[in-house]
């Protein structure tokens, strides 16, 4: 992997530097922060018709062809999603297709309009980075510049679409390569990230408020639950990622015409919610994420969950694992509390960052995020919580492209 460029040591080189990526940091929060404000308010609006009308999951199994279709038709070069963006951080060749933004936007409203369990994060990332690559049209732009862009437009698509521009930034830097942090590209990251967060405000958007509640004092016996509640954690995310991947290597070797998965798998959702008669466990389930900090729930609400979830992304529906994963931690976590004798409403938070840590190999961005989004007083647990994750899920993880280091120990 070619190394990004180093920023100018001298003063009289680093001004220049900061003007230049102040300005394209802007340019990508602006474009990125847009696309996550239109985004989340036509997920609004699908889940709100969803929610009206229980029977549009019918037309699931028909939506999904649809996506289906329309992506092995004009998207297959785009197909690839957030692993296509880290591929061409990593071997830069050509720039990104402008078409994969509005293709994974129609892809994931038309999934969630009609019932699928997927999620948001991959949306917002896929259009933060191809409308930041487009800006590596521009003159005088090389290829680390163009590593730069995509990095920044990754930071500020996740910044954007969950309110939390201090994780966006690390999730940026740190998705790259697993074990590695990448300092070089901590500017634009940063920049982007906090600038692409203002603009979704600016446009309206509101995000979740979740109340952690209170978060006990540390003794021996809390750290040790949580290291015990953070190896089922990473076991969780562990498995959520081998079974999507798993299921979409069968669905592929079994069913070569690419519309026919999710359309299958769309068929397979409809007739749960049917069975089970609830949609509980379609759609982002932010719901029933604030109902795991309010309350305690059912203990096998995050396995339901996690067997929609990977109905729907391993079919081939469109959206992000990122929302499930927080909903699966939540629940989990909701589950584990009286069991660890911890307060439910602070370990549904731990979880809910922890679970996105192990499956996605991000122990920091997902500690920045707990801090960020319950505050300073769960640092400790949440920090502790996702790095027994990330050990714990192996080199297994959500994300195909991202390469080892070699320093993550292994499950």
């Amino acid at each position: 992997m070619t190394s990004l460029p180093e920023p100018p040591a001298s003063l009289s080189r680093m001004l220049p530097y900061l003007a230049k990526w102040s300005v394209l940091s802007a340019l990508v929060a602006v474009l990125a922060g847009s696309a996550s404000a239109l985004f989340l308010f036509a997920l609004d609006t699908a889940t709100a018709w969803r929610i009206a009308y229980p029977a549009i999951v019918w037309g699931l199994p028909l939506a999904g062809f649809a996506v289906g279709w329309v992506y092995w038709r004009f998207g297959r070069a785009v197909e690839a999603g957030n692993n296509l963006l880290i591929d061409e951080i990593h071997d830069p060749t050509n720039v990104v297709p402008l078409r994969m933004a509005p293709l994974v936007l129609a892809g994931t409203v038309l999934s969630h309009l009609f019932g699928a369990s997927v999620g948001r994060e991959g949306t917002a990332v896929q259009m933060g980075g191809t409308l930041a690559d487009q800006l590596s049209r521009l003159p005088r732009l090389g290829p680390g510049d163009r590593r730069l862009l995509l990095m920044a437009g990754i930071s500020a698509g996740f910044a954007s679409v969950f309110g939390t521009p201090l994780a966006g930034a690390v999730f940026g830097l740190e998705v790259l390569v697993i074990g590695r942090l990448r300092h070089d590209a901590i500017f634009p990251c940063i920049a982007s990230a906090i600038l692409a967060d203002q603009v979704g405000l600016a446009w309206g958007v509101h995000h979740t408020y979740y109340a952690i509640g209170t978060v006990p004092a540390i003794t021996a016996w809390s750290i040790g639950a949580i290291v015990v509640a953070g190896i089922a954690f990473g076991l969780a995310g562990r498995a959520f990622a081998g079974a999507t991947h798993g299921l979409s290597g069968v669905m592929k070797r079994w069913l070569p015409y690419a519309p026919l998965r999710p359309a299958l798998g769309g068929l397979v959702v409809a007739c749960a919610v049917w069975a089970i008669g609830t949609q509980r466990y379609v759609g982002l389930g932010i719901p029933v994420i604030v109902e795991a900090f309010a309350q305690p729930l059912p203990p096998w609400d995050w396995l339901g969950k996690f067997v929609f979830t990977v109905a729907s992304l391993g079919s081939g529906f469109k959206g992000g694992e990122v929302t499930p994963l927080f909903y699966i931690g939540a629940t989990l976590g909701n589950a584990l509390a009286p069991l660890l004798h911890l307060p439910f409403a602070m370990l549904a938070g731990v979880g809910f960052v922890a679970v996105f840590a192990g499956a996605a190999n991000t122990p920091l961005a997902s500690t920045v995020m707990a801090l960020e989004l319950f505050g300073p007083a769960v640092g400790p647990y949440a920090a502790l919580a996702c790095a027994v994750a990330y050990l714990v899920s192996g080199h297994r993880g959500i994300y195909r492209a991202q390469r080892g280091d070699g320093h993550k120990t292994t499950a």
